[in-house]
């Protein structure tokens, strides 16, 4: 505090970089910055090498390109660093963010790459003052604030693209009246339960208001609260989700709020918390009830006073942010188990979305199966692709009860994409649960003594039986995730991994 205070009285703004870097840092960096400029091409050429080097025939860029694009970027960049024009060092990199994923460059060899880049640059830094650590230190955060940027704009780009043809059938499904439609941003279904829920959508994205989804796992709350977003005025703004299920609890009060810089053990600079980072926009925390109740406390304060405290701050930061929670337990059941405080979901109740589970819009799942077929079409890129699926497959499908909902139906349709070697899918190609191969290898083999014909008895398949323990024991914990994991014996990390693995709830 002190330090940012002589600071501020020696003419230096606050770290206007994403609170990373001060003027004074940036005035370190000079020499460093001219010095990459000035050698430009050894850096280019070393950086390159290193590139190939790494990535070998698997790399994304050619030669010429690789010049091309990060060329014109240093030279672009580290001007606009060096007249402290933050405005434009943004522009810029985002520019560079949209080329890779135009370019379809993984991220993962964007990461690599920057830190080659670092490697690269640091060969050529002149002599420098005896403050050696600080400098390294002031451009590792250069690095950060880039890295952040150029996620930013890569990600928005490559979700752009991949939703092109999605945002033109939203369009066009927009003009048509409530009556008829099938699709809704990203949630499909012509069922009146999912036309109900359409408009339900479109009313709560008219307010700022808190929404609260109610539905069983797999039913697709996420999707509903990105859809409530992008009906808002505040689409442009960021959408930031949180499962509260997948992060400890004692860790999730510094991920909403932030923290200040050495707040504990660890945090060697601020960070902003989720609220802060979805300013203007929305904030959706899933699986609420998973959050310890002195966190919701904290959390339904942010949402009375419209402001969070930093995990070690003593002063309180406004907000603008809508709230959309989840959960797949009954609320009232939860705030007397105690799950959910009342107090909290009293402010949640007002506005509530229930989401009708796969098994009671049956009538859904044709249109289901054909926009996953075209989605994995267009996302796997087999060498043959899936052109339909058969009747009997089908008519299985309509008569499974669907426990782990539409999250469980695109996990069959992947895995007939996986296996599969036909055009169509067939019935063995889904799941035994699903083709009822399943429930064939579960019936009471003879009694012994019947011969050779007790020996053929079908066996049920490891997934089979490890599918049906693991939804046994979620049944018997009544959803409760950490008591099934301890009636498993099992981590809540490996619970997890099988959850996902067979689409259970």
């Amino acid at each position: 505090m002190k330090q940012a205070a002589n600071l501020e009285r020696a003419g230096y703004g606050p770290p206007t970089y994403f609170h990373l870097l001060w003027e004074y840092e940036l005035d370190r960096l000079a020499p460093v910055l001219d010095a990459v400029i000035r050698r430009r091409a050894e850096v280019l050429d070393h950086w390159h090498q290193l590139y190939v080097l790494h990535f070998g025939d698997r790399r994304s860029l050619s030669e010429r390109e690789f010049m091309e694009i990060f060329s014109a970027d240093l030279g672009a960049t580290i001007g606009d660093l060096r007249a402290k024009d933050i405005d434009k060092f943004t522009v810029d990199v985002r520019r560079i963010g949209e080329t890779l994923a135009e370019r379809r460059v993984p991220f993962s060899e964007i990461i690599v790459s920057m830190h080659l880049f670092e490697e690269s640059a640091t060969s050529v830094f002149p002599a420098l003052p005896p403050a050696t650590g600080q400098t390294y230190l002031a451009f590792d955060k250069l690095s950060h604030c880039r890295m952040i940027l150029l996620a930013d704009a890569y990600f928005r780009s490559t979700q752009a693209i991949a939703n092109a043809r999605i945002r033109d059938l939203e369009q066009e499904a927009a003009r048509l009246p409530g009556s008829e439609r099938t699709r809704f941003h990203g949630l499909v279904g012509a069922n009146a339960a999912m036309r109900a829920l359409y408009e339900r959508i479109e009313a709560a994205a008219a307010t700022r208001g808190t929404i609260l989804i109610v539905g069983e796992s797999g039913t697709g709350k996420e999707l509903v609260a990105r859809a409530i977003h992008e009906c808002s005025a505040a689409s442009h703004a960021p959408f930031v989700a949180l499962n509260c299920a997948a992060i400890p609890r004692d860790l999730i009060e510094s991920e909403l709020f932030g923290y200040k810089r050495g707040a504990f053990s660890g945090a060697i600079a601020e960070h902003l918390g989720l609220f802060r980072s979805a300013e203007g926009g929305t904030i959706f925390l899933d699986e609420i009830t998973e959050m310890s109740p002195l966190t919701q406390t904290k959390l339904l304060r942010a949402l009375q006073e419209r402001s969070v405290r930093p995990v070690g701050s003593s002063v309180e930061v406004p907000v603008d942010v809508k709230l959309i929670a989840s959960t797949n337990r009954e609320p009232e059941e939860a705030v007397r188990s105690g799950q959910l405080r009342q107090d909290l979901y009293y402010r949640l109740q007002a506005n509530i979305i229930h989401l009708p589970p796969l098994r009671e819009r049956r009538d859904d799942i044709p249109l289901l199966v054909e926009h996953f077929i075209n989605l994995f079409n267009e996302q796997l890129k087999r060498p043959k692709p899936i052109s339909g699926i058969a009747d009997d497959a089908l008519a299985a499908m309509r008569r499974y009860d669907w426990p782990g909902n539409v999250r469980e139906l695109s996990n069959a349709i992947e895995g007939a994409f996986t296996f599969s070697r036909n055009s169509i899918i067939r019935l063995t190609d889904l799941p035994p649960a699903i083709s009822g191969e399943a429930a064939a290898a579960t019936i009471t083999p003879p009694a012994a003594g019947l011969g050779a014909e007790a020996a053929k008895a079908p066996i049920p398949t490891f997934a089979d039986v490890e599918r049906d323990l693991v939804a046994r024991a979620l049944a018997s914990a009544e959803g409760n995730k950490v008591k099934a994991a301890k009636l498993l014996r099992i981590s809540r990390k490996k619970l997890y991994a099988t959850i996902d693995k067979y689409g259970l709830g």
